[in-house]
């Protein structure tokens, strides 16, 4: 059994220490919008129309340290843009923020810049390239790839900043 094609990862549920900070991150830097806060304990944002996309909760973490290095848990959550010019508008923002960039790549399949959140959680931020693009052998397998993006080229796509 398998599940069906048409089902999508719905949203992602962190745990932060302060949410006021976590919101300003994800709202004011990833530009997600709060549709709904609980006290001061937790909130949900998203993008357009949608309930939710991300959930933040200090209900058991706040005030707490990152998880140390070397332990299981998230890798990252990964936030998928519409095209290259909304994801350069998304860096420029990030960038414009401080935030430095732990990494950058073209897959084959996406075009991804990876960053820390204020809880060090990984983030993600990534198009993905049309299917008839993605690379493949010779029996049709997906051949995904770690290749050096060129980050000014998206950021060069984005609207100015004054237009967000």
């Amino acid at each position: 059994m398998s599940a069906p094609a048409t089902t999508r990862i719905g949203h992602v549920h962190l745990r932060v220490a302060d949410l006021d900070r976590a919101i300003a991150f994800y709202g004011d830097v990833l530009g997600f919008h709060v549709t709904q806060r609980y006290g001061a304990g937790a909130a949900f944002l998203a993008a357009g129309d949608y309930h939710h996309h991300i959930g933040l909760n200090t209900w058991e973490s706040l005030g707490a340290t990152p998880p140390p290095a070397g332990h299981t848990g998230l890798y990252h959550t990964a936030i998928l843009y519409p095209d290259r010019a909304s994801l350069g508008a998304a860096i420029a923002r990030v960038l414009a923020a401080g935030i430095p960039l732990d990494g950058a790549a073209d897959h084959g399949v996406s075009e991804a810049v990876y960053l820390r959140d204020p809880d060090k959680n990984g983030v993600e931020l990534y198009v993905d390239k049309p299917q008839a693009d993605w690379p493949r052998d010779a029996t049709g397998a997906l051949r995904m790839v770690n290749d050096r993006l060129d980050v000014q080229a998206l950021i060069a796509l984005a609207p100015k900043l004054s237009q967000n």
